[in-house]
């Protein structure tokens, strides 16, 4: 199953057509996909008896955040084996966990400003959470979770490594993080644990890596988080991202306006964001 959000409102993405949750299900579920999450192991079991009626064609710029409003939105670091050796660090004996602010949060097709002279990119896998989450274990772990999508953890250098570090802040402007294009449930997947991600800036393919590559896979994340403050429904994971990034590039590259930067993971989608001068 895939679920969208087209002007607020979810949807049920079939091919290249869109159903409206609220009006399929006669007003019992949406019509938000925030809405959707309070109640998402109730929507999965009602799914099959929605009457589907009229499909809306729809063009995939229009899509907006699979997850407009999560409550708690948490980033790893240095969470994939490739992108600490070309970091040059060794890999963390625990998650290297930050936050990211939920304005940071884009749609899948937006622009991105281009907020500094050292923008740089991050493909990742991003974790929804089907419900409350208190000291999981790790072998119940992906039964927790709503489904993935492809994100882009767009991250200024600068400050991200300004007074001691402040990745927050680094990864935190107003639409750094984009998330799309809807939100894939795992039973679309039949590898969740091993997904190929790529990306490129315009025609340069600039990571190309397999997730099984993590350090700590989503579950461990998931069992980790969750032995530490209480995860909820609708809550979202950035799960790291692989080699590839720009900051590490010999000489180091990193985003000019009017590039336009692709990203794809294998059963999730993909998502476009254009650089443009910030307002």
């Amino acid at each position: 199953m895939k679920l969208g959000n087209l002007g607020g409102r979810a949807q049920l993405i079939v091919n290249d057509l869109a159903f409206d949750v609220e009006r399929a299900s006669a007003g019992r579920f949406g019509p938000t996909l925030t809405a959707i999450y309070d109640r998402f192991d109730e929507f999965v079991r009602a799914v099959p008896t929605f009457a589907l009626g009229e499909a809306q064609p729809f063009s995939v710029v229009d899509l907006g955040s699979p997850v407009p409003a999560p409550r708690q939105v948490f980033a790893v670091g240095l969470n994939y084996h490739g992108h600490a050796a070309e970091a040059g660090v060794p890999v963390p004996a625990v998650p290297a966990v930050f936050t990211k602010f939920q304005s940071s949060l884009g749609t899948p097709f937006a622009p991105v400003p281009r907020v500094g002279e050292t923008l740089d990119w991050e493909v990742e896998i991003v974790v929804v959470l089907a419900r409350e989450a208190v000291r999981v274990s790790e072998a119940d772990a992906w039964s927790y979770v709503a489904g993935l999508a492809v994100g882009q953890d767009y991250s200024e250098r600068t400050m991200q490594f300004a007074a001691g570090g402040q990745f927050s802040l680094g990864k935190s402007y107003q639409g750094l993080g984009p998330i799309g294009p809807w939100l894939t449930t795992l039973d679309e997947l039949s590898e969740p644990d091993r997904l190929h991600l790529e990306c490129w800036v315009g025609e340069d393919q600039v990571q190309n890596a397999w997730s099984d590559d993590m350090v700590f896979s989503i579950p461990a994340l998931i069992s980790q988080l969750s032995h530490i403050t209480p995860l909820w429904a609708g809550d979202v994971i950035f799960s790291g991202t692989p080699a590839g990034v720009g900051i590490t590039a010999q000489p180091s590259r990193f985003l000019q306006v009017g590039e336009v930067v692709r990203s794809s993971i294998e059963g999730l989608g993909t998502i476009e964001n254009l650089v443009v001068a910030p307002e």
